[in-house]
Formats: C-alpha cells, sequence, structure tokens
C-alpha cells in the first residue's frame, strides 16, 4: 500500500466540516490483476433538497517535492489513469485533484497548467492548510 500524503488528514478533516461522510480511506479499486489501485479518500454527500446521494474520490498532492513541475506531471498522468479506473468501477464517482491553497494560487495560476487543467477537465479541490478547509471546487 502506498503512503499516504502529508495532507491527508487535513483533507479528511476539511471534507468532514464540508458535510462529507468519508466511505473509503483510501478507495480501494481492482482493475486487473497487476492493476491495483488506492485513491486516497471516497466520500459521499446527500445533496440538498434532493434524495441524491453525490459521490467523490479526491486525489491529495502536497507538491512539496523539489519541482512542482516534475511533481504536476506525474500527478495528471495518475489522475488521468484513476479517471478511466473510476470510469469502468465507479462511474457515479467523480474524481477531484486535492491541492493546498498557496500551491493553487503560486504554480496552478500559471497560465501552461491552467490550459492543461482545462484540456483534460480535471476538477480541482483547493484546501486551506490551517484551517483545514475546503476554500475552492472547480470544476
Amino acid at each position: 500500500m502506498s503512503a499516504k500524503d502529508i495532507f491527508h488528514n487535513i483533507v479528511r478533516t476539511a471534507l468532514e466540516k464540508d458535510g462529507w461522510i468519508i466511505t473509503k480511506d483510501p478507495l480501494f479499486l481492482k482493475l486487473t490483476q497487476q492493476f491495483k489501485i488506492n485513491i486516497d479518500l471516497g466520500a459521499e454527500k446527500l445533496l440538498a433538497a434532493e434524495t441524491e446521494t453525490r459521490k467523490i474520490a479526491v486525489e491529495i498532492k502536497s507538491f512539496v517535492g523539489l519541482s512542482a513541475v516534475s511533481e504536476f506531471h506525474t500527478a495528471i498522468g495518475q489522475f488521468l489513469n484513476y479517471r478511466v479506473a473510476l470510469e469502468q468501477l465507479e462511474p457515479e464517482r467523480k474524481l477531484y485533484l486535492a491541492v493546498p491553497t498557496d500551491i493553487y494560487q503560486d504554480f496552478f495560476s500559471d497560465s501552461f497548467v491552467q490550459a492543461v487543467l482545462e484540456r483534460y477537465q480535471i476538477d480541482v479541490m483547493v484546501f486551506h492548510v490551517q484551517k483545514q478547509e475546503i476554500t475552492l471546487w472547480k470544476d
């Protein structure tokens, strides 16, 4: 099993504060004998004024390594693979890439990063580390 991101518990708390129920920690998906993946969190939320439950999967990235560009390449590849896996096994779940507020403001504001997010329709959840709160859902 892969190690949890350093912000794993912070994002879990932020989701719970926002009314989400964590249903999987991690969300394990077995595609084939060779492909077994763990998405950091699976969560559900009852939609107000509806009898429908919204389901999401959240992959957390801290971007604390030496190269934000390298981490971005890895995160995008992982995200795209995870989205295909969810489409096959849990198509009702929407996948989000969770990143800290400072990374979103400093790195994700770059025009190339924004073009990649738009091209590949990557949904982002931004969280504040100290407040342990979600600051933005970007669909």
